[in-house]
């Protein structure tokens, strides 16, 4: 049973949505944190509402890990203040909604930069760290829309589908390693992740990102290589593309989307998780 107690957690994405309640269930169970999103503002935000609930150490790094250079100098000022990162939560995402060819290039660009990148870039270099120590965790949040081709969000569950892949790839390189791997695959969940296109979720099909951070936890503690932390039915859905068809899964989930009206939907600015 992995225990969370005194070990330091870099969670990225966290000023707010699953990322935040991350942050706030590792220090209920006494890690120490770094805290890693674009809002510097926002970020300190959540790190005082931490050192005020938890006697845990919080460190807000303020950095733009889509940007082609913003690993790197994430990674350069955990040296330089001598961070060592036992767990590594890549929960940072971000996706263009609507009719791909009517959304921004530069938007689906950015998604694959945040989403597969830097999530990539950041678990080489600390997972490389870890191995060479002989300990560590690894927790790469993908969803639910990894397991199915998804119009009108296509590039965003095509990079999920990456993220799961990968993840439990590098599970079973790892394994026996002392580094543990696993994938988190959340279904609908209450982040405001459509909050920046015209596109909205139905409240009584999500879930709280505080249910889905705890869960996810649990489920790392218990040696589990993908977590599926939201309600039943979101595992269940699941099920459906390992059976069918991949065609017909597809024109299921174009008719379940177009039905929530993104065939219509266009971005306002890139939506983040």
């Amino acid at each position: 049973m992995y225990r969370y107690r005194g070990v330091t957690a870099l969670v990225t994405g966290a000023s707010k949505g699953i990322g935040a309640a991350y942050a706030h269930e590792l220090a209920r169970r006494g890690a120490h944190l770094v805290l890693v999103a674009r809002s510097g503002d926002a970020l300190r935000r959540v790190a005082d509402e931490i050192r005020t609930a938890h006697q845990v150490e919080v460190t807000p790094l303020a950095a733009d890990l889509a940007d082609p250079g913003g690993v790197t100098a994430l990674i350069a000022e955990l040296d330089r203040q001598g961070r060592t990162v036992d767990l590594l939560v890549n929960n940072a995402g971000a996706g263009a909604v609507g009719p791909f060819l009517s959304t921004s290039l530069q938007r689906n660009v950015s998604s694959v930069e945040l989403n597969i990148t830097a999530l990539m870039s950041l678990t080489h270099v600390l997972g490389g760290r870890m191995a060479e120590r002989g300990h560590g965790g690894i927790i790469n949040v993908a969803s639910t829309a990894a397991f199915q081709a998804m119009p009108y969000q296509a590039s965003y569950a095509a990079t999920k589908a990456f993220v799961l892949s990968f993840t439990e790839a590098l599970a079973e390189e790892l394994r026996g390693t002392g580094v543990r791997v696993m994938g988190a695959h959340p279904g609908a969940t209450d982040t405001g992740f459509f909050d920046h296109s015209s596109a909205t979720m139905n409240p009584a099909f999500t879930d709280a990102p505080e249910g889905v951070a705890a869960r996810t936890l649990d489920a790392f503690a218990k040696g589990a290589v993908n977590s599926y932390p939201g309600r039943t039915i979101t595992r269940a859905m699941t099920w459906a593309p390992r059976v069918l068809p991949r065609t017909t899964v597809t024109r299921l989930t174009g008719r379940l989307n177009r039905r929530r009206g993104l065939h219509r939907a266009r971005d306002i600015d890139n939506a983040r998780h």
